[in-house]
Protein backbone atom coordinates (compact mmCIF):
# COMPACT_ATOMS: atom_id res chain seq x y z
CA UNK A 1 0.00 0.00 0.00
CA UNK A 2 1.20 3.51 -0.83
CA UNK A 3 1.45 6.18 1.81
CA UNK A 4 -1.92 7.72 2.60
CA UNK A 5 -2.29 11.37 1.67
CA UNK A 6 -5.21 13.53 2.79
CA UNK A 7 -5.67 16.85 1.02
CA UNK A 8 -8.07 19.47 2.31
CA UNK A 9 -10.63 20.67 -0.20
CA UNK A 10 -12.93 22.94 1.82
CA UNK A 11 -14.97 23.56 4.95
CA UNK A 12 -18.66 24.07 4.23
CA UNK A 13 -21.68 24.15 6.54
CA UNK A 14 -19.59 23.03 9.50
CA UNK A 15 -18.06 20.04 7.72
CA UNK A 16 -14.36 19.74 6.89
CA UNK A 17 -13.88 17.95 3.53
CA UNK A 18 -10.83 16.40 1.92
CA UNK A 19 -9.63 13.84 -0.62
CA UNK A 20 -7.73 10.76 0.53
CA UNK A 21 -5.40 8.85 -1.81
CA UNK A 22 -2.86 6.07 -1.45
CA UNK A 23 -5.10 3.11 -0.53
CA UNK A 24 -6.98 0.56 -2.67
CA UNK A 25 -9.82 0.47 -0.13
CA UNK A 26 -11.32 3.02 2.23
CA UNK A 27 -9.17 3.16 5.37
CA UNK A 28 -10.59 3.96 8.78
CA UNK A 29 -9.70 7.36 10.11
CA UNK A 30 -9.82 8.83 13.58
CA UNK A 31 -10.39 12.47 14.51
CA UNK A 32 -9.39 14.04 17.80
CA UNK A 33 -9.58 17.40 19.54
CA UNK A 34 -7.41 18.03 22.60
CA UNK A 35 -6.73 14.30 22.79
CA UNK A 36 -10.42 13.37 22.83
CA UNK A 37 -11.93 11.24 20.05
CA UNK A 38 -14.51 12.92 17.80
CA UNK A 39 -17.25 10.82 16.17
CA UNK A 40 -19.00 11.31 12.85
CA UNK A 41 -16.16 11.30 10.32
CA UNK A 42 -16.87 9.39 7.10
CA UNK A 43 -14.71 8.01 4.28
CA UNK A 44 -16.42 7.12 1.01
CA UNK A 45 -15.37 6.22 -2.52
CA UNK A 46 -15.22 9.20 -4.88
CA UNK A 47 -17.53 8.07 -7.72
CA UNK A 48 -15.86 10.36 -10.26
CA UNK A 49 -12.26 9.37 -9.38
CA UNK A 50 -11.48 5.68 -8.78
CA UNK A 51 -8.83 5.22 -6.10
CA UNK A 52 -9.79 8.42 -4.30
CA UNK A 53 -11.92 8.70 -1.20
CA UNK A 54 -13.97 11.62 0.04
CA UNK A 55 -13.44 12.39 3.72
CA UNK A 56 -16.02 14.39 5.68
CA UNK A 57 -15.49 15.50 9.27
CA UNK A 58 -18.40 17.32 10.92
CA UNK A 59 -17.16 19.91 13.40
CA UNK A 60 -19.10 19.45 16.67
CA UNK A 61 -20.70 22.76 17.59
CA UNK A 62 -20.13 22.09 21.30
CA UNK A 63 -16.37 22.25 20.68
CA UNK A 64 -16.49 25.68 19.09
CA UNK A 65 -15.58 28.42 21.54
CA UNK A 66 -13.50 31.55 21.82
CA UNK A 67 -9.97 31.01 20.59
CA UNK A 68 -8.27 28.43 18.42
CA UNK A 69 -9.51 24.84 18.19
CA UNK A 70 -7.34 22.28 16.38
CA UNK A 71 -8.61 18.93 15.08
CA UNK A 72 -6.22 16.13 14.09
CA UNK A 73 -7.10 13.42 11.55
CA UNK A 74 -5.15 10.16 11.75
CA UNK A 75 -5.11 6.73 10.13
CA UNK A 76 -6.93 4.59 12.72
CA UNK A 77 -4.79 1.52 11.94
CA UNK A 78 -1.33 3.11 12.18
CA UNK A 79 -2.13 6.29 14.11
CA UNK A 80 -0.16 8.22 11.48
CA UNK A 81 -1.19 11.87 11.23
CA UNK A 82 -2.91 12.53 7.90
CA UNK A 83 -4.05 16.13 8.33
CA UNK A 84 -5.20 18.72 10.80
CA UNK A 85 -7.39 21.78 10.66
CA UNK A 86 -7.92 24.75 12.90
CA UNK A 87 -11.03 26.77 13.63
CA UNK A 88 -10.55 30.28 15.04
CA UNK A 89 -13.48 32.03 16.69
CA UNK A 90 -14.09 35.15 18.68
CA UNK A 91 -11.92 38.22 18.78
CA UNK A 92 -10.04 38.67 15.49
CA UNK A 93 -6.43 37.61 15.87
CA UNK A 94 -5.07 40.26 13.49
CA UNK A 95 -4.48 42.69 16.35
CA UNK A 96 -2.85 39.97 18.45
CA UNK A 97 -0.54 38.92 15.63
CA UNK A 98 0.38 42.52 14.83
CA UNK A 99 1.12 43.21 18.50
CA UNK A 100 3.29 40.08 18.72
CA UNK A 101 5.18 41.07 15.56
CA UNK A 102 5.75 44.59 16.91
CA UNK A 103 7.04 43.14 20.18
CA UNK A 104 9.36 40.75 18.33
CA UNK A 105 10.69 43.60 16.18
CA UNK A 106 11.33 45.74 19.24
CA UNK A 107 13.16 42.90 20.97
CA UNK A 108 15.20 42.20 17.84
CA UNK A 109 16.18 45.89 17.59
CA UNK A 110 17.21 45.84 21.26
CA UNK A 111 19.33 42.72 20.69
CA UNK A 112 20.96 44.26 17.60
CA UNK A 113 21.89 47.41 19.55
CA UNK A 114 23.28 45.33 22.41
CA UNK A 115 25.26 43.14 20.03
CA UNK A 116 26.70 46.15 18.18
CA UNK A 117 27.64 47.79 21.50
CA UNK A 118 29.31 44.54 22.61
CA UNK A 119 31.29 44.35 19.33
CA UNK A 120 32.49 47.94 19.70
CA UNK A 121 33.49 47.45 23.34
CA UNK A 122 35.44 44.25 22.70
CA UNK A 123 37.46 45.53 19.77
Amino acid sequence: MDELQLTRTRIVEGVWEGVLTGSPKAPEIAVSHLGQSIDGATVGQDPSHPGQFLVRVPVPVELLSEGTQTFVITDAATEARLASFTVVMGQPLDDDIRAEMALLRAELDMLKRAFRRHCVETM
